[in-house]
């Protein structure tokens, strides 16, 4: 276990010592990692979402788009269990393995619910959440046209993104900004506690746009 953990993770520890031990054990077989991840599952994954935390206020109301094998939530969730964590994710073996999850590391402060942010039903049970945070989902533009509609005005889109994330924001900031985002940053989280900070794009989601009724015709 590299010691930042306990810096990141506190009493939640041994829980996330415990996630990472599922990932090792059966992540592969469960089709949630690949196999030349597991040498790398602290650094790359579990610390690298657990730095996120850093840019979440106090019993944030968050949502994790596209979980996955539970990146970045559940280590948000162990980092922070002050806040609410929605696990969404579309497909029914990660369903799955996401519920295992959240069951045997007694995770009270997050649900898991099967969807795509884009779904209708799922803005309405979801929507105006404080944080949205997605991973390796998809490029930026499309992301914020599925995921801003989620975010409250005033909320955070939270992006974990590699070294092309400034040229990937010059690219879609327009875009971006037609969908609703009022500003958008790259910052770095972690530079004081893992060797490799996490690159976050941060887009800050402007008022909703009104909803009009439409006037029928007279016949």
């Amino acid at each position: 276990m590299p010691p930042e953990a306990q810096q990141l993770f506190g009493e939640n520890t041994e829980s996330a010592a415990r996630f990472v031990d599922l990932l090792a054990e059966r992540g592969v077989e469960r089709g949630v990692i690949g196999p030349r991840e597991i040498d790398r599952l602290w650094g790359r994954h579990v610390l690298n979402s657990a730095v996120l935390a850093e840019l979440i206020p106090a019993e944030a109301i968050v949502v994790d788009v596209g979980s996955g094998g539970g990146f970045p939530g559940v280590p948000l969730a162990l980092a922070r269990p002050d806040i609410e964590v929605t696990l969404l994710e579309p497909m029914a073996r990660r369903i799955q393995w996401l519920t295992e999850v959240v069951d045997e590391l007694g995770l009270t402060n997050v649900v898991v619910v099967r969807g795509r942010a884009e779904e209708k039903a799922i803005r309405t049970r979801l929507g105006e959440a404080d944080i949205v945070t997605a991973r390796a989902v998809a490029p930026l533009a499309r992301l914020a046209e599925w995921c801003l509609p989620l975010v409250r005005a005033g909320g955070l889109l939270l992006a974990l993104k590699g070294a092309s994330a400034a040229e990937e924001v010059q690219r879609d900031a327009s875009t971006v900004r037609k969908v609703g985002g009022e500003s958008i940053d790259v910052v770095q989280c972690g530079v004081d506690v893992v060797e490799t900070p996490t690159t976050v794009v941060v887009i800050e989601a402007g008022p909703k746009p009104k909803r009009t009724r439409s006037r029928r015709r007279r016949r």
